[in-house]
């Protein structure tokens, strides 16, 4: 395993929709181990491949329950009602923004062997689910924000 750098908000990447893996093997175990280290290094709750330079539809996340990895997600239920809290991103250091965000949300994914599966979020966990998803598809959290926040203020 290893550390990646994390990309920062300004690189283009980060704007560029992700092509879905096709491939279950080596490669993308390493990518997802690499990813695992360097987000828990960060302090981190998700982070999507190309926020490590790699345009893939790949996103890790731990809550604190342990690290979910989700290839080719995508969000297949989204509840009516949202809630506004205050995120951030490991690509956006020290900046912070009130997102809405669905309730509880339900995406459907493949694990690391290529196994379908699901996953039902609500509260922190859909929050990061939609977060990574937008990830993969070149949007940013402040695309999103009501308005942006200092932590600091509360």
């Amino acid at each position: 395993m290893g550390m990646r750098t994390i990309v920062r908000e300004g690189d283009e990447i980060l704007r560029k929709t992700c092509r879905a893996v096709d491939k279950f093997d080596n490669r993308l175990f390493t990518l997802l181990d690499d990813m695992a280290q360097t987000m828990k290094s960060a302090n981190g709750v998700g982070l999507a491949a190309p926020q490590v330079a790699t345009l893939k539809r790949v996103v890790i996340i731990d809550v604190g329950d342990g690290i979910i990895e989700l290839i080719n997600p995508e969000i297949i239920y989204e509840s009516a009602h949202c809630e506004e809290e205050t995120e951030g991103c490991l690509s956006s250091p020290g900046e912070y923004g009130l997102v809405p965000r669905p309730k509880k949300v339900v995406a459907k994914y493949f694990d690391r062997t290529g196994k379908p599966c699901e996953v039902t979020g609500e509260g922190l966990l859909a929050r990061a689910i939609c977060h990574e998803v937008d990830h993969l598809n070149g949007i940013l959290f402040k695309d999103k924000a009501s308005s942006m926040v200092d932590p600091e203020d509360d």
